[in-house]
């Protein structure tokens, strides 16, 4: 079974602030947040239930997922009978606080 991915325009900023800091910042791997992202969203399109569950409130069947390499966590909610994983925020890991989530 795949799913589709899909995006908040809140998540769309946060990958674009990201993806130009790793770009700025990081001239030996480029790219590297790119493509992990990339991969993480073929694998969430194929196991979206893989992220571990994240406890936040207001969000109910939150989950979170981490990028190890770049240290990112991608928050997202699996809408089962939409057949569609919808990424809500992608947050860098060493921030020391998750982002404040709304629900889609």
């Amino acid at each position: 079974m795949t799913v589709a991915v899909r995006t908040t325009s809140e998540a769309d900023g946060h990958i674009l602030a990201a993806s130009a800091w790793w770009r700025t910042n990081r001239p030996s791997a480029p790219e590297l947040f790119d493509h992990e992202l990339a991969g993480a969203f073929r694998l969430l399109a194929s196991a979206p239930d893989i992220g571990r569950r994240y406890r936040y409130g207001r969000i109910p069947g939150l989950r979170r997922l981490l990028l190890p390499r770049t240290r990112y966590h991608v928050y997202y909610v699996h809408d089962a009978e939409g057949a569609a994983v919808i990424i809500l925020a992608v947050w860098s890991a060493v921030r020391g606080r998750a982002p404040a989530l709304k629900p889609a």
